[in-house]
């Protein structure tokens, strides 16, 4: 049995947290009241299940609404609690731990599109805690676009091969779709976490931007990487561009 050549007060501790990990399958350590004992149970898996049900919202609705194969929402948050050896001790990574246990596939089977939402909910954490912090707007940054830009620190194009924009409990995909969901997660200036729907061609720019700052060589770049014209990658480019320095996702690089 573990513990038994380890100290008393050692051996007991690590009874006190099986039990507390998983208050149905460890019994009360020997010598303590399962009411106190209950209430420490209780105490930390409401504290974690609360942390993840704001981080993975509809993740929740959609086991609770109706399961999926017999799998519900406290079932998957017991078997992480219960399962999972996490490796950082800070609240606030809980819900990347969680992302990590969904990944591994250690508890019951999971709709094929699960992973996919909950890294799409995960990022909106992220970026909503991220300590990065954008710079204000100069004078006469809107009036035309500039010759060299970055991408957002705060910006993650993302490509997933199921809507996870769309997910929820009343619409659940039953495949992935026949092209890549491209999405921009981004943090503004006024620290709102948006989401704006992209396609291949834009993350494929801001790709070629994390290259290369300069706009003009990173839209020659790109034509050259899709053999496209380069007027015709100009001209979709500019468009996109305005949108993207809009939304904070962008920025112009000030010399």
């Amino acid at each position: 049995m573990d513990g038994d050549n380890l100290p008393g007060y050692r051996a007991v501790q690590l009874e006190f947290a099986a039990h507390i990990r998983n208050p149905e399958v460890n019994e009360v350590p020997s010598g303590l009241e399962a009411r106190r004992m209950k209430i420490y149970a209780e105490l930390f898996y409401n504290n974690i299940e609360g942390f993840l049900a704001s981080t993975f919202p509809v993740c929740k609705r959609i086991l609770t609404a109706a399961g999926w194969s017999g799998v519900a929402w406290h079932e998957v948050v017991r078997s992480f609690v219960h399962r999972h050896g996490s490796s950082s001790p800070y609240f606030l990574e809980i819900s990347q731990e969680f992302l990590e246990f969904i990944g591994e596939g250690e508890h019951e089977p999971l709709p094929d599109w699960f992973l996919e939402l909950a890294h799409y909910e995960w990022v909106e954490m992220a970026l909503a805690v991220a300590e990065e912090e954008l710079p204000e707007r100069s004078a006469g940054e809107d009036d035309q676009l500039p010759s060299a830009v970055r991408v957002s620190p705060l910006a993650w194009p993302l490509a997933y091969r199921y809507p996870v924009h769309e997910i929820g409990p009343e619409h659940l995909p039953d495949r992935p779709g026949d092209t890549p969901t491209c999405l921009i997660v981004y943090r503004r200036r006024d620290l709102a976490v948006r989401f704006l729907v992209s396609n291949p061609l834009t993350l494929a720019l801001l790709e070629e931007i994390d290259r290369e700052s300069n706009l003009q060589a990173a839209m020659n770049a790109l034509a050259e990487k899709l053999e496209m014209p380069v007027r015709d990658v100009h001209i979709q480019a500019e468009q996109t561009l305005a949108r993207l320095l809009d939304c904070d996702i962008v920025l112009p690089v000030t010399t």
